[in-house]
Formats: C-alpha cells, sequence, structure tokens
C-alpha cells in the first residue's frame, strides 16, 4: 500500500492536565451494529485517547536517555512501523476502552490492553522506527552484531528457549525470528525505565549486544535523523473497510499452532455442558496465574519468561475451546492445572525448539 502523501505534526500532550475523552455515538452501539462502521467513520484521534498518556511516557524515557528522536503515530488496524518511515502505527481498538472490548471479545484478546504491554510494544516498535530514521541496519558493526537485515523475514520462525543469546520482552522469543526484530527486543529492554539489564543479563551472550546498543545510542543521542518523514501509512482516516470485513480477515489468524496443547488440556478440562453451569477454565486459569508463577518459576525452577509463555497460551486454548473446569474440588483442579503447566514446559525445553507465527 502505498503511503498517504502528507506531513502531521504530533499534537504534544498537555503537562498538566489530561485531555478528555471524546464521546463518539457509537459507544452504545451492540457488537453487530458496531462492527458495520468503516474505520474511517470511527473518528479516533491520539490526542484525547487512552494511549496519549502512554506516548508521552515513551517521549520521556527517550529524553531521560538522550535521544532527540521522537516517532510520530497514528491508529491503524495493527501495530507496526513502516519500513521507510520512522513512526508508529497504534492498532484503533486501543483508542477507546469500547473498541478494546470488542476486540477482546472477538479477536480472543487485544495486545496491549494493559499499560504494561502497551509500553513493551511502543519501545519495541520505536527500536525500528530509530532503525529507519538513522539508517542503523546499513551499519556495518550493527550487521556484526545482529546479522543482515537483508535475511528473509519468515512467516513461522523455531525458537530456541533456553538460548540465552537474545533478550526476553516481547512474546514468543520475538527476538529470534529475524536481526531487525533482535535489535528492537534489544533496544526495548535497553530503553526500560530502571531497567538493570546489566544484572539481569549478566553472563548472557545477549549483554554483548545491549553494551553494543547503549553504545550505539550514545553515539547518535544528538544527532538529527537522515530519515524526517512524517507520513502516515495506512491510517484508519483512509480505510473504508468495516470491523466486521476486519475481523472476518483475521478469523484464520487467530490460535494458529496452539491446538498443540489440546489433547493434554482436554485430560484436565471439560468441554462446556448443556444445563449445567459451568466454571469457564480461562477465568480460573487468569485467577490463578499468580499462584501459578509462584509454583513453577519459584518452586519450579523455571524461567518466568518461559512460565508466562506458557500460561498465557494454555490460557487463550482453553477460551478459544471453550472448556470448564472438570471438578468440583479447586485444590484437585489446582493441583492437576499445575502439572499440566510443569508437563508443558517440560516439553518445549526437552524438545528446546517452538515454532510460531509472525
Amino acid at each position: 500500500m502505498e503511503p498517504a502523501r502528507f506531513r502531521v505534526s504530533p499534537r504534544r500532550p498537555h503537562r498538566t492536565a489530561r485531555a478528555a475523552a471524546p464521546h463518539h455515538a457509537w459507544e452504545r452501539y451492540d457488537d453487530a451494529t458496531l462492527t458495520k462502521l468503516r474505520f474511517r467513520d470511527l473518528g479516533i484521534k491520539i490526542a484525547g485517547s487512552p494511549v496519549q498518556r502512554d506516548i508521552a511516557q515513551l517521549y520521556s524515557d527517550l529524553a531521560r536517555r538522550g535521544l532527540r528522536f521522537k516517532p510520530h503515530v497514528w491508529f491503524s488496524t495493527e501495530w507496526f512501523s513502516p519500513d521507510g518511515v520512522p513512526g508508529i502505527a497504534i492498532p484503533f481498538f486501543l483508542g477507546h476502552p469500547r473498541l478494546r472490548r470488542l476486540e477482546a471479545r472477538v479477536a480472543g484478546r487485544a495486545e496491549g490492553g494493559t499499560r504494561a504491554c502497551r509500553l513493551a510494544l511502543l519501545r519495541h516498535e520505536t527500536g525500528h522506527a530509530l532503525d529507519t530514521a538513522y539508517g542503523l541496519r546499513r551499519r556495518a558493526d550493527w550487521r556484526e552484531v545482529f546479522g543482515p537485515a537483508s535475511r528473509p523475514y519468515p512467516r513461522t520462525y523455531r525458537v530456541r528457549p533456553r538460548s540465552r543469546g537474545y533478550v526476553l520482552h516481547l512474546e514468543h522469543w520475538y527476538a529470534q525470528s529475524h536481526p531487525t526484530e533482535d535489535f528492537a527486543e534489544t533496544f526495548a529492554v535497553w530503553l526500560q525505565p530502571k531497567a538493570r539489564w546489566r544484572r539481569d543479563y549478566a553472563g548472557w551472550p545477549a549483554l554483548e549486544k545491549l553494551e553494543y546498543v547503549d553504545e550505539l545510542m550514545r553515539e547518535i543521542a544528538t544527532r538529527r535523523p537522515r530519515n524526517r518523514d512524517r507520513s502516515l501509512v495506512a491510517p484508519l482516516t483512509s480505510n473504508s473497510r468495516t470491523l466486521r470485513e476486519h475481523y472476518r480477515r483475521q478469523a484464520g489468524w487467530h490460535g494458529l499452532g496452539e491446538q498443540r496443547f489440546d489433547v493434554w488440556l482436554a485430560a484436565v478440562f471439560a468441554p462446556p455442558a448443556r444445563g449445567r453451569a459451568d466454571s469457564p477454565a480461562a477465568r480460573w486459569l487468569r485467577e490463578w496465574a499468580p499462584e501459578l508463577r509462584r509454583k513453577l518459576a519459584g518452586g519450579g525452577g523455571f524461567h518466568p519468561y518461559v512460565v508466562d509463555e506458557v500460561i498465557r497460551t494454555l490460557r487463550q486454548r482453553a477460551a478459544s475451546l471453550g472448556l470448564c473446569l472438570r471438578h468440583s474440588s479447586k485444590r484437585r483442579s489446582k493441583s492437576e492445572v499445575i502439572a499440566l503447566h510443569r508437563r508443558v514446559i517440560e516439553s518445549l525445553l526437552r524438545r528446546n525448539h517452538e515454532e510460531y507465527w509472525v
């Protein structure tokens, strides 16, 4: 898609008071009526939206690190930083709580639904935008550390959960998918406030990448970017597709590759039965998540990143299948759920690879 060739200046958030969120007639629509709307008719803007505060935080983080670069942002249909444009597209459903609830119901989750997740994604995409702005991937030292950016981008990639050559930031061991993602993930870890990356990655080969990013950012901190294109790529304002059409296109992409745990899940949980008040497994897995983390990452000795990855995957798959608790005894259910998660983690680490879609 050709980028829209007009330029915008990001509105600076007010420093003393947050802008009031605008009201829209569609806030009261039911899902069926809401999804008949076209994207361009939603009328959402960054100013006054839930993400305005997050963008202000991102700019503050960059300034704290001495970087003068500030990527421009706009709403589109998904997260991305386009090739050739040093900016960040944010998915439409983060522009309003009503749209976020719709996304969660239809797609199973709203990526960036919590502030911590939004900031993690913004830091990652800023890494891509910074790469574009300064042409970092063309540097010989960048290629030596991360590999050639010209490497074909895979539709699927296989990861090594035990590898210490990559930082752990976004889900799915995303740094392992491609050199540009490796850089973006490393930059995101480096940018985090109060980051203790030297301590957290002590003894890891990934620490060398973080040290390189630290040196590189000091080098370019006060330089003006080579690429200052402020174009908007695939903005909502020019998208005539309806939300229903969008979700129909996306339907085939959710849950790909997660079916491999279905047999194990079915042994622990039960399908919903008619005429019975069932307890949704996904709801209980969400409530038990803190306890699962403590038992698996603390007492179990598994890396917290691996634990969170498995907890999230099994919860989403249980929701997709509509599974319910099999036993009335919560103690018995918890015991079986902990054993299930431990089995999945051990299987994953024993094979030392997993496949994910990008």
